[in-house]
């Protein structure tokens, strides 16, 4: 009788390790695709970012020339101290926008670590 126990218990081992081990490789498969998403969505960001605030960059200098040259005769110091206020303005909302960012932090890995939750309450509740 303890030879045929032998073998099933050795079967059974080896069942549980096998899914043990499937379970860690989708959990480190699921890590791999969230490190890429993450990596994706930041460059992604970076490049919009840059972009945009080129653009914008250009697009205000261009209007405070503009308007600086259209009122050069009456209230040219009115339209550069607009000018200088708005782009100041637009300075301090962008860096507390981005302070803002800073401190919400990344959601790398939020997926994974709610699955190793999971998995561990369910193994608990097995036992």
């Amino acid at each position: 009788m303890i030879e045929t126990d032998k073998p099933r218990l050795t079967e059974s081992l080896h069942g549980m390790l096998d899914t043990g081990l499937h379970a860690v490789q989708t959990r480190l498969e699921l890590l791999a695709v969230e490190v890429q998403e993450e990596k994706l969505r930041v460059t992604s960001l970076l490049f919009n970012t840059l972009l945009s605030a080129v653009m914008l960059g250009f697009g205000l200098v261009f209007v405070a020339i503009f308007l600086t040259v259209l009122f050069w005769e009456e209230h040219r110091l009115l339209a550069l101290g607009l000018a200088c206020v708005v782009f100041l303005g637009g300075g301090v909302l962008t860096a507390s926008n981005a302070a803002r960012e800073i401190r919400r932090g990344s959601r790398l890995f939020a997926a994974s670590l709610a699955e190793l939750a999971r998995d561990r309450d369910a193994v608990q509740h097995r036992e």
